[in-house]
């Protein structure tokens, strides 16, 4: 694309979609005609233009799915109402895997081939769409359809997955999970498709003993009233009742850490938000998890979204957050229309707004949809992104508790997170503390998926072990024999049948040389590549590595070729050397890359090596 776009003249279309986010052009100067009355009563853009530039994903967003991509004209037409430069327009339009800026055909077909829906089939569907419609990207006989390959959808309980993108006036997302290439032949075809945008199944569904899901199924997600029914917003009531420090105090005595990964403790990063004296200060919620095999926040907020707002507006009136942005992973379309709908109804309802529940504490709440790039789960990567920036990692220090978010303080937890906060507050932190160990507190969600029985989201408390909660799924799919589990995700590690009896704690899994990291157990039976396996998630990294810094965005290059030469059985000279090599690398992108992608980028493959043997005495493909 010819970057040098304030020439070109956009459809009118394209000035719709993004009028549409934006408002209407007041003069010339914010990209209207030229009225020479009205240019000397309206401001010339500068400041009060730069001002809007966190709508520039938005306004992208408003024209990918309006047009199906974003043209040289409507790029310069976003540049000219925000006053970004081009160049630097474009960089963030590329950025994004969900954001096209070559022509697209209006309905676009992804097609996940990660490591969750290779296990149940996705290879032979893609096969499947390549016999029949050619290479990806071909477009179908009309011209009006076309299919991607996709990293992961987090629909891994119901895989192999796929999305469907309708552009237009009457835009459209869908999931079809899981989904036969019978399915994905009719969505290119123009069809509806029976069964797409599926209910989140839940395999406890009906335990008494749940916590954190327990409305999951039980109560219509949208309706306010069905929430409140159920115990929704007495956790907010009690939090105005006892204060801030009563919070705060409630979360030290609870012990709660952050379930994203770090297992950061809760009440210091609130606490270090409270007592900040710049203004204002902002909470961003962490909802996209990209992690290759991790969907359990999708299934609390297409099954409780409630739960989260509420706990979003507990934390704000705790720390004097005014302002608060969901980020939602760009391919949860379920999630995006239900949280919107509910957000629109707490608003009304006086839950949110300038007068929360008639404390006279204000707060209002935003969804922002990432576009399709796994960095932005990285906390800081987020507040580039809302800010209209690349969703590339900042370097710390500033810690966001001091310097987030447009440069203040910000809380930044995910959903799992936040949805512990109420049910620290209805038990009080010591009943909450006494659930789990003395280390791990409460109950955790666990995302299984693969060759398993029953794939979906567990909740057990902290110390059940892993061989625990495969029977709670019904063990090992097809009669077949275990292989290896991959724990937290792509940047977790593997461990073999020898493991089961871990117990699944943050302690516990330090122990053994591992991590729970985003709650993923990826069951992987006798019948897995495991080579290939490891190839996909080495190819991950390297598509999802923001190239910011050079360990990373060169050595997940390397890891790959390496893994690939592996995985075919043609390494340069021996296995051995090739593994010294890799360790070498690995140690390397650990040691200096800026943020956590880089550094795990090799932990789930050397677990592999070193557990599991894997590529040892020659394993091939």
């Amino acid at each position: 694309m010819d970057i040098h776009l304030l020439d070109a003249e956009p459809t009118t279309g394209e000035r719709e979609a993004v009028d549409h986010v934006l408002g209407p052009p007041a003069s010339s100067w914010d990209g209207g005609v030229r009225d020479a009355a009205v240019d000397t009563r309206v401001a010339r853009g500068g400041h009060a233009m730069r001002a809007r530039r966190d709508l520039l994903l938005p306004a992208l967003w408003a024209l990918q799915e309006r047009i199906g991509w974003i043209s040289p004209a409507a790029l310069g037409y976003v540049c000219t109402r925000l006053d970004v430069p081009p160049a630097d327009a474009y960089g963030v339009a590329t950025f994004y895997a969900l954001l096209a800026t070559e022509p697209q055909p209006p309905r676009v077909i992804h097609v996940c081939e990660d490591v969750a829906c290779r296990c149940l089939g996705s290879d032979d569907l893609i096969a499947t769409l390549e016999e029949r419609f050619g290479s990806e990207g071909e477009l179908s006989a009309d011209g009006s359809a076309t299919w991607l390959r996709s990293p992961c959808l987090g629909q891994c309980d119901r895989a192999p997955a796929t999305m469907v993108s309708l552009a237009g006036e009457a835009h459209a997302e869908h999931v079809v999970a899981p989904a036969t290439a019978a399915q994905v032949i009719a969505a290119l075809g123009g069809e509806d498709v029976a069964g797409w945008d599926p209910v989140t199944p839940l395999p406890q569904h009906g335990d008494r003993a749940l916590v954190l899901l327990r409305r999951v199924g039980q109560v219509e997600p949208t309706s306010l009233s069905d929430y409140r029914a159920s115990g929704g917003y007495r956790a907010l009531r009690h939090a105005l009742d006892v204060g801030p420090e009563g919070v705060l105090r409630e979360l030290k005595l609870s012990k709660l850490q952050g379930r994203g990964g770090a297992a950061f403790p809760t009440s210091t990063k609130w606490e270090a938000v409270a007592r900040q004296p710049a203004r204002p200060h902002y909470i961003v919620c962490n909802a996209d998890e990209s992690e290759p095999g991790t969907f359990k926040d999708r299934v609390i907020l297409e099954g409780d979204p409630y739960a989260l707002i509420e706990a979003m507006t507990v934390a704000a009136v705790t720390t004097g957050c005014e302002r608060g942005f969901i980020y939602l992973r760009g391919e949860y379309p379920q999630a995006q229309r239900t949280l919107e709908a509910c957000i629109a109804t707490a608003r009304a309802a006086g839950l949110l707004g300038p007068d929360v529940m008639g404390s006279g504490l204000p707060f209002e709440l935003e969804l922002r949809k990432g576009a399709g790039a796994y960095i932005c789960g990285e906390e800081t990567a987020i507040f580039n992104s809302i800010e209209g920036f690349r969703g590339e990692p900042r370097s710390k220090p500033p810690f966001p508790v001091v310097a987030g978010l447009f440069g203040k303080p910000t809380i930044v937890n995910n959903v799992e997170t936040l949805v512990n906060v109420l049910h620290v507050l209805e038990a009080d932190g010591e009943g909450y503390a006494a659930i789990g160990t003395e280390v791990s507190t409460g109950s955790k969600l666990f995302c299984m998926s693969g060759n398993v029985v029953r794939p979906g989201v567990y909740e057990v408390p902290f110390g059940a072990t892993l061989r625990e909660v495969i029977e709670l799924g019904g063990g090992i799919a097809n009669g077949r024999t275990l292989q290896a589990v991959l724990l937290g995700g792509a940047a977790g590690g593997f461990v073999g049948p020898a493991d089961l009896d871990l117990p699944l704690t943050f302690e516990g899994a330090r122990a053994a040389g591992t991590t729970l990291g985003s709650g993923v157990i990826l069951v992987l039976d006798d019948t897995v590549d495991l080579p290939a396996i490891l190839r996909r998630i080495a190819a991950f990294f390297r598509d999802e590595s923001c190239g910011q810094c050079v360990p990373c965005r060169v050595g997940t290059v390397r890891q790959e070729e390496l893994i690939a030469r592996l995985a075919a059985g043609r390494p340069h000279g021996s296995v051995d050397e090739e593994l010294a090599l890799y360790d070498e690398l690995a140690q390397c992108m650990r040691d200096a890359s800026i943020c956590g992608l880089g550094q795990a980028a090799a932990n789930a493959i050397q677990s592999a090596i070193v557990r599991l043997g894997t590529f040892r005495g020659g394993v091939s493909a």
